[in-house]
């Protein structure tokens, strides 16, 4: 938590850019509207409404627990909210499943690693090519089509892994799998990608890699909503911050205005601040 105290304390904020500014009566590339989720009694998250505008990178934080990888589970399908409504470009995906919200525009990539151990980095990505198809997946269809190989070592040299097309993805690095896991999602043309702790159990010297990668994806106008802990990274990426906290919207605003907020500061730091 040092990095994310030191972070905080600054007053570091990511350049202004036209992308991702939330217009008056646009439509925004994803809304959740009034979110809740409750488990058994427990409330995970509640009353959660936000807007992420068309082209904007958006970073979730919050502590441990404050319900991040819940919202984005939500957003992309793996679990469905007990009360409220999640919009894609205006069009209302509450109720559809996962491949339906893939196939309308969303990516994502996990905490922990969703890759094929078994199989090399090109099949990885050859295999997310087939699976982004109308036609079901066929899953003892091994060989890709020379179209669809030429597209993943397209994705491969996208994401600077050409030259691990071969590799076993079990041999991968964790900053190599994350880049791996980055060309996957893309496999699937999507407008709005969902990043998922992308530093998570990646080296110091794979992580300025990484920000450039997404910084360069951001560049292409794909919107994404990334939930990271290191504060450097956030605050070197993000155009708005959203933050959580015990499963609520606590603030949202850019860099300047959330590490300038004092009940963010609590959040992090402990009401003893």
């Amino acid at each position: 938590m040092s990095d994310e105290v030191s972070a905080i304390d600054g007053d570091t904020d990511a350049p202004p850019t036209a992308r991702g500014t939330l217009v008056a009566d646009a439509v925004p590339a994803v809304e959740v509207r009034d979110l809740g989720w409750t488990v058994g009694g427990s409330v995970i998250l509640a009353e959660i409404s936000l807007q992420i505008g068309e082209g904007e990178l958006l970073a979730v934080i919050g502590p441990n627990g404050a319900g991040k990888s819940t919202l984005v589970n939500m957003i992309s399908g793996v679990a469905k909210p007990t009360t409220g409504r999640i919009l894609l470009s205006g069009r209302d995906v509450t109720r559809l499943p996962v491949r339906q919200r893939a196939r309308a525009g969303i990516g994502r990539t996990f905490q922990t690693s969703s890759l094929f151990g078994g199989l090399t980095t090109l099949q990885n990505v050859c295999f997310a090519l087939q699976s982004a198809t109308s036609s079901p997946l066929n899953p003892l269809r091994r060989a890709a089509s020379p179209g669809e190989r030429a597209e993943a070592r397209e994705l491969l040299e996208q994401v600077g892994m050409s030259h691990r097309a071969s590799w076993s993805t079990a041999a991968l690095s964790h900053g190599d799998k994350r880049k791996l896991e980055l060309a996957v999602a893309l496999a699937r043309r999507p407008e709005v990608l969902l990043l998922d702790e992308p530093m998570a159990g990646v080296s110091m010297e794979d992580v300025p890699g990484l920000v450039r990668l997404i910084e360069e994806l951001h560049g292409r106008g794909i919107t994404i909503c990334m939930v990271e802990h290191h504060m450097h990274v956030v605050l070197g990426l993000a155009e708005r911050i959203a933050v959580l906290h015990h499963g609520r919207l606590l603030a949202v605003g850019t860099p300047t205005e959330v590490t300038s907020d004092e009940s963010v500061k609590r959040a992090y730091l402990g009401d003893a601040l």
